[in-house]
């Protein structure tokens, strides 16, 4: 051996749970099966802020924690269709999506994103994160757009 070795190329995706961020795993997923990357996938969540004057009560962090885990791996066994031939880490963030999916794709050769979405469950903050993300990722971008 000479020394140097061969890095795995890394693909970075975003996941909420909506139809666009399921799509952009697929993609991923079908990217890495021909490239021999790994994906990971990552779900990032913000527990609300409240507004008004009322009272209300919200579950912890590890509530939203768990949320997302069970959305992400949900996602993640959807877009695998039962093969094995991928390797896709799970992460959940807590954190505002689009500086987190910055922060994840350091590094990474792609990083993936719907073209929208709406969030699988509460707390989920989505807005323009593809937009921050095609300004400020650190590596080429591959926005996944809607079809319906």
């Amino acid at each position: 051996m000479d020394g140097t070795e061969e890095r795995q190329e890394r693909i970075v995706v975003g996941v909420d749970g909506s139809g666009p961020s399921v799509r952009a795993l697929e993609w991923a997923v079908r990217q890495a099966r021909r490239t021999g990357a790994k994906v990971e996938a990552v779900q990032a969540w913000e527990v609300p802020t409240m507004y008004g004057s009322g009272m209300m009560v919200l579950p912890g962090g590890e509530e939203f924690d768990k949320s997302a885990r069970q959305s992400l791996e949900a996602a993640v066994n959807h877009a695998l269709e039962g093969k094995t031939d991928v390797e896709v880490e799970h992460h959940t963030v807590g954190g505002h999506p689009a500086k987190t999916l910055i922060d994840m794709a350091e590094g990474a050769d792609l990083l993936v994103v719907g073209s929208r979405g709406h969030g699988g469950f509460v707390g989920s903050l989505i807005g323009s994160v593809s937009h921050y993300c095609v300004n400020h990722a650190p590596c080429p971008v591959v926005v996944i757009r809607q079809t319906d």
